[in-house]
């Protein structure tokens, strides 16, 4: 048997920086309930405002892994703390600070870098078929496209590193 098979079979959690969804949840529910200095009570009472039902005594066995959490719950824990459920799932190690919401933009703006990108195949594929049927505009287009590009990058770079120093 494994190290991590018997780690687990003791109920004892495999060492690492990521720990199970569930577990993550359990462990994040409690950090965030103790660094608001919230009780189960006021915590249980803010999931029913929500419209998440559920008792002190649920909120006590889900921080102490003696009782499953189900997705709607999750989100409401999220809600209330004000979290994403990205964040709520995330290793508690990293939940202090800024980590996870740094984490989160980066990967968001991952995603929207990588829909770009594939918009900018998708575009370029088009012009290119286009001029492959009128080859007679080719010249004059690539010219157009390649200075329109240009100017972009002269932009975004000024707005990133300011104007050039004068000469």
């Amino acid at each position: 048997m494994t190290q991590d098979a018997h780690q687990e079979q003791d109920g004892d959690e495999p060492e690492g920086v990521l720990l199970k969804g569930e577990g993550n949840v359990a462990t994040r529910i409690k950090v965030e309930r103790d660094k608001r200095g919230w009780s189960t009570t006021l915590v249980s009472d803010l999931l029913n405002e929500a419209g998440y039902e559920m008792n002190p005594s649920a909120v006590w066995r889900i921080e102490n892994r003696k009782r499953r959490i189900n997705l709607d719950e999750a989100i409401g824990f999220a809600e209330i703390f004000g979290l994403s459920l990205t964040n709520l799932v995330g290793p508690p190690t990293l939940a202090s600070g800024p980590a996870m919401e740094l984490i989160e933009d980066v990967v968001v703006t991952n995603a929207t870098a990588q829909r770009a990108q594939r918009a900018y195949r998708r575009a370029t594929d088009a012009l290119a078929a286009f001029l492959a049927e009128h080859p007679e505009i080719r010249e004059e287009a690539d010219v157009m496209v390649s200075n329109a590009i240009a100017e972009n990058t002269m932009k975004i770079n000024q707005e990133q590193f300011g104007l050039p120093p004068a000469s």
